[in-house]
């Protein structure tokens, strides 16, 4: 069974979406995801400034097995990136709630957050699969 971690909404897309201070959330891929894509090797992230809309590819990752993209659970504009990915994409592989997070984005409203997940229904989401 994949890990969930609590306090965090989620995404069918299998991001996860953490709220930061203010307007800002984090944003990575959940335990689940990463565990369908097997090991990771590469990662591609949007860059800083970039405007981004909920339900977009905002960049991939590549495993040994397959190419995923990664789709912005929200709408907003990107202020920061997790450069430690570059050289070190296992991160997201062995913690992908902590040192393997992506990019934080400043949301256009609170709203963006609305038809996100929580913890209980991203769990029955998966159950499914």
């Amino acid at each position: 069974m994949s890990e969930l971690k609590s306090g965090l909404l989620y995404s069918k897309e299998h991001e996860w979406v953490q709220k930061l201070d203010g307007n800002k959330v984090r944003i990575g891929i959940t335990d689940f995801a990463q565990n369908q894509l097997g090991d990771i090797v590469f990662v591609e992230l949007p860059a800083e400034g970039d405007e981004i809309t909920a339900g977009d590819s905002t960049g991939s990752v590549e495993s040994v097995k397959t190419v995923s993209d990664i789709y912005s659970p929200v709408t907003g504009k990107v202020v920061s990136v997790n450069q430690t990915l570059d050289d070190s994409p296992e991160l997201v592989n062995t913690d992908p709630y902590g040192q393997g997070w992506m990019f934080e984005v400043e949301l256009e409203s609170e709203e963006a957050l609305a038809g996100l997940l929580s913890e209980e229904d991203y769990r029955s989401f998966t159950d499914s699969e």
